[in-house]
């Protein structure tokens, strides 16, 4: 049975897919993308529908990414999400407090922020680049690398331990 982490930002337009993207790849790189799915959604509904920014888009492609994220549509937070997630991780405070006031009780899904598993940075939320210049969505991207080797290693240490790696 594969593990399936959601990532969550506001809008699901900028930094929830740029860490779906990013982890995805890390993961098809460390040959588990067997074992461990991603998605992402948003805490609001404003761009449902809508495919990710277009600077993170191009921003991911400078950074040497391959992934596609025009694919990708931007969808709300559901009650169900938190049944069928294992780890539910918000990019930011606020979107954590969100998440936590809707979890369902009895659900499955652990919630975090996603920062938490890149310890060594400088920052405990990832920075909404939105209205900001480029140097906003690099550091998206550093930060996202960082907490999604992190989120591998800590999955290797706890979840994916009976596994075959």
């Amino acid at each position: 049975m594969k593990i399936k982490v959601l990532m969550v930002c506001l809008g699901n337009i900028c930094r929830s897919p740029t860490a779906q993207g990013v982890f995805q790849a890390e993961l098809l790189k460390q040959n588990l993308s067997h074992l461990v799915g991603v998605d992402s959604a948003g805490t609001a509904a404003w761009h449902v529908g809508k495919a990710p920014d277009a600077r993170s888009q191009a921003h991911a492609k400078r950074r040497g990414y391959d992934f596609d994220l025009s694919a990708l549509s931007a969808r709300q937070i559901q009650t169900q999400d938190f049944h069928e997630f294992d780890y539910i991780l918000a990019m930011d405070q606020h979107n954590f407090d969100e998440l936590q006031a809707i979890q369902p009780s009895g659900s499955r899904a652990t919630l975090d922020l996603f920062l938490r598993f890149a310890p060594d940075a400088e920052k405990r939320e990832v920075p909404d680049p939105y209205y900001g210049g480029d140097a906003g969505f690099e550091e998206v991207l550093d930060l996202v690398e960082r907490a999604s080797l992190g989120l591998i290693n800590h999955l290797r240490s706890t979840d994916l331990r009976s596994a075959a790696l």
